[in-house]
């Protein structure tokens, strides 16, 4: 099969053709792997090749589609999964992860792990082991992250889907920066598993990033659902998510706002396509209201969602350290910083950061008694460049000063802070809610800046709405298609 005619296909179009025999997988996986051979040295996007696993069903839903993981704690068993960093880029995994366990016995053949920063710890993928993955829209921007290399694998055309995963957004931010669909799931409805119950204490989960609404509906089909050792018994929707997709979704009401404490000017490119979402929704018969003004204490959230990924981050390191025996000298500057940030902080500050997020709960469910879905920008700029994030060099000294000192309660009085936080959410600002308040969330690719850029828009629904963001998905990709957008690589 030649690359023209497999791009032409999603994931649920490359089944159908398996299951009909008009192709066959060793057909798909050659396509797939002569795509990665002729764009990946431009995009950076698979950082591990993987031999498909013996346990891959052969009738499942997706047999015989080509599919990619994203290395960080999404495991295949006997491969590192090394999370973008040194310390545990040599280490295998003992066993496969309950969704890639899910995503073989749906028949998706696993040939590949795709590039994301150490730690999954920022909105962009440039990690020191791998080197930066590129937008395949221009290879001069970041396509976002944490999930990065899966959003460009996809937006290059290697895969119609890739495995992904959300702490803060990093499902929806390179879904935006690579002009794809992305969908984060309701807290507790994908399962992590077996080496972790909740991963980042409950605000991370698992998923894709698709180019088509319907195989990010078929994929939550085949991985929603508790297991065993779940924390929690979480409530799947009636009926599948991929017939949701198709439903129409009835006469919403949506409330638009595109203002962020954390980032007071957002680019107007990120406006334009917030507004120009809003329009299209009312045209569509949707009740939409603009407020001047989040529905919550966005600048007490970013600091409470601060707070826990900095402890997080001590503990990811520690842990790293603990299982491989490796030294400061496995870890990048930056997440040693955020570690020490994180030892520094008492534990009665990080215990009142996660208390908090009732309150985020509290101000979001009340927004929801009288507006099913929040309208946002996914992100307040377009994509950046590449390296537009890295510290001065005085910055990177001072850093390497105080870290080697160990004077950890230092760096919150030095500058290092605010680059931090500038570097984690300013161009990303808007995602962080649907984590800490564990609902779903998802992004359109709805607008193209005039320099061909993608930027998308979020849309935030109330506790167990998944099936209600998936039918307005289907409903805006019907009415404004993007499958046919891809970048002239």
């Amino acid at each position: 099969m030649e690359h023209e005619e497999y791009a032409q296909h999603d994931a649920v179009g490359l089944a159908e053709l398996v299951r009909t025999g008009q192709t066959t997988p060793a057909e798909l996986l050659r396509a797939a792997r002569e795509r990665m051979a002729e764009v990946n040295d431009r995009v950076n996007a698979i950082v591990v090749d993987v031999d498909p696993p013996d346990d891959t069903s052969t009738d499942g839903p997706f047999a015989g589609v080509p599919f990619l993981v994203k290395d960080l704690g999404q495991d295949v068993r006997h491969y590192p999964t090394s999370g973008g960093s040194r310390s545990l880029s040599t280490l295998p995994a003992a066993e496969h992860a309950t969704v890639v366990q899910r995503w073989l016995d749906a028949g998706l053949v696993v040939f590949g792990k795709t590039n994301t920063p150490e730690f999954g710890a920022k909105g962009i993928t440039e990690p020191e082991l791998y080197g930066p993955a590129r937008n395949p829209w221009n290879t001069d921007h970041t396509p976002g992250g944490s999930s990065g290399g899966s959003a460009a694998a996809v937006a290059a055309g290697i895969v119609p889907c890739a495995g992904a995963s959300d702490g803060g957004g990093s499902i929806r931010i390179p879904a935006s920066a690579c002009g794809l669909f992305g969908l984060k799931a309701t807290r507790g409805l994908v399962p992590a598993g077996p080496a972790q119950g909740e991963p980042l204490g409950g605000t991370a989960t698992h998923g894709v990033i698709s180019r088509s609404v319907r195989d990010s509906a078929a994929m939550l089909d085949v991985l929603a659902g508790a297991i065993p050792s779940s924390p929690y018994l979480p409530q799947v929707a009636e009926g599948s998510y991929a017939d949701a997709a198709l439903r129409e979704p009835g006469r919403l009401r949506i409330a638009v706002c595109t203002a962020s404490a954390i980032n007071p000017d957002p680019d107007p490119e990120a406006i334009a396509a917030t507004t120009a979402a809003a329009e299209l929704l009312e045209r569509l018969g949707h009740d939409v209201e603009v407020l001047d003004a989040q529905p919550f204490d966005d600048a007490t959230l970013a600091k409470d969602f601060l707070t826990s990924w900095f402890v997080y981050c001590a503990f990811s390191v520690d842990e790293a350290k603990r299982l491989t025996g490796s030294g400061d000298g496995g870890f990048e500057a930056d997440t040693l910083t955020m570690a020490a940030l994180g030892r520094a902080t008492s534990p009665v500050d990080f215990v009142r950061s996660i208390e908090n997020r009732h309150t985020h709960v509290r101000r979001l469910a009340e927004f929801h008694e009288t507006h099913d879905l929040l309208l946002t920008p996914t992100t307040a700029t377009a994509p950046p460049r590449i390296g537009a994030f890295d510290a001065p060099l005085p910055v990177r000294l001072a850093q390497k000063a105080l870290l080697t000192a160990r004077s950890a309660s230092i760096l919150r009085l030095t500058p290092i802070v605010d680059q931090m936080i500038s570097q984690n959410l300013g161009w990303v600002p808007y995602t962080q809610l649907a984590n800490l308040t564990g609902r779903p969330a998802m992004t359109v690719p709805l607008h193209w800046t005039a320099a061909g850029l993608p930027i998308g828009v979020q849309l935030v629904g109330r506790l167990g709405a998944d099936a209600q963001l998936l039918s307005l998905a289907g409903q805006l990709e019907d009415a404004q298609p993007w499958a046919h957008r891809r970048p002239a690589l």
